[in-house]
């Protein structure tokens, strides 16, 4: 899906892949015909963007192996797909029974988590459309907070060096640039867009900058347009932004409304929970178990990081965050320029909803990825932002 911005910028909009499990070459050709093409469908629309999310293992061997890709490319191409951005913050085993913690690792102290986003980075060139003016890839903000020493520290601004220099190689081969972002997250070394922006300032913002994730930033109750504007002094890119929505609960206190968030309360992902007092105090839960069982003071609204359906307010007495990502997106296109070229939906809990909120099978969850999709749609466009031109066939199914 491609909008236009009315300072000629192409913006891509897609969806992420890391919503449907798989961990070898052959389950993510597979996610092409059983998800992503009814997306497309869904939609009545010419072409569909997929923010694909590669395990470490099969992009290893995809970077090695060129024929591979473009085998993947024209699968892609037929069934109309296309991808601009990877998802690179998870390694492998995202849809392992118990993930929490486990996303952060390898980080980016270690050399695995770099040979990992430049084989993202090797890929990515090859499966861009050839009209595209670049890839993104977005990636852990450095590691998660605890246990994080000087000497892990130096490391990892040594392997973002090499990174930069990496990507660099990479468009001198092929003529194709891809930019990556690290994405502040609630509980990493870099929770907020601020610490993010000071993580990276010595590293080279030709290549290496932010990826906005609303979620995240409603979480950690940053003001919108207060954080675009200090990354625009700054200098610093946002290379994406990720639309994704929060689970709010405005009165935790209430024993009715524990007994709905219990629910949520699941085993794979991590839900870090945030509160703001009224004297300002971000007080912070690392989980939303915890914060149930009185990590929290319960005296103030929560905002938890459960990636909940961009469209669909839940049940009272909790709602979503879409208010936020309203703002984000209007601060970020309303205005004479765009932020950046590059849209992902992020909403990767479509299988651990409560159930009730549970999509039935495979039809219904393209079915509500693709209402995201159009819920993002009409957001742009109501921002000023043009359909491409052929893209649609007639209103969505």
């Amino acid at each position: 899906m491609r909008l236009h911005h009315s300072d000629s910028t192409t913006v891509h909009v897609a969806y992420c892949t890391n919503v449907h499990p798989a961990e070898t070459l052959d389950g993510i050709t597979a996610q092409l015909a059983e998800f992503c093409e009814p997306v497309r469908q869904h939609l009545s629309t010419d072409l569909v963007g997929l923010g694909l999310w590669l395990p470490s293992d099969v992009a290893a061997h995809l970077a090695t192996h060129p024929e591979a890709v473009a085998t993947l490319r024209r699968d892609m191409t037929s069934r109309g797909l296309e991808t601009v951005t990877l998802n690179g913050f998870p390694y492998r085993g995202f849809h392992a029974p118990v993930v929490k913690r486990g996303v952060y690792y390898p980080d980016w102290s270690e050399p695995s988590r770099l040979n990992y986003t430049l084989n993202l980075a090797r890929v990515l060139a090859a499966l861009l459309p050839d009209d595209a003016a670049r890839g993104s890839i977005s990636t852990l903000p450095l590691a998660w907070r605890t246990s994080w020493t000087g000497a892990q520290r130096s490391a990892a601004a040594r392997h973002l060096d090499a990174l930069a220099a990496g990507l660099k190689q990479i468009e001198a081969e092929t003529g194709r640039v891809v930019r990556v972002g690290l994405e502040p997250e609630p509980g990493c070394v870099a929770e907020t867009t601020a610490q993010a922006a000071e993580a990276i300032a010595g590293a080279d913002h030709d290549w290496i900058g932010l990826c906005l994730d609303v979620c995240h930033l409603a979480v950690q109750h940053e003001d919108p347009a207060g954080a675009i504007a200090a990354l625009v002094t700054a200098g610093v890119p946002v290379v994406k932004l990720q639309a994704s929505s929060a689970l709010v609960a405005d009165h935790p206190s209430d024993p009715e409304v524990r007994e709905a968030l219990r629910p949520f309360a699941e085993p794979r992902f991590l839900h870090q929970t945030r509160e703001r007092s009224a004297d300002g105090t971000l007080h912070g839960s690392d989980d939303l178990a915890p914060a149930l069982a009185g990590a929290l003071p319960g005296e103030a609204p929560w905002r938890i990081h459960y990636h909940v359906p961009l469209h669909d307010q839940p049940e009272p007495p909790l709602r979503n965050t879409s208010d936020v990502l309203q703002e984000t997106l209007r601060v970020a296109f309303g205005g004479e320029r765009a932020l950046t070229d590059h849209i992902e939906v992020e909403t990767y809990t479509w299988d651990v909803l409560p159930k009730g909120l549970r999509p039935a099978g495979p039809a219904t969850v393209a079915a509500g990825i693709a209402t995201e999709l159009e819920w993002t749609q009409q957001e742009l466009t109501g921002l000023g932002l043009r359909p491409h031109e052929g893209s649609h066939r007639g209103a969505p199914s």
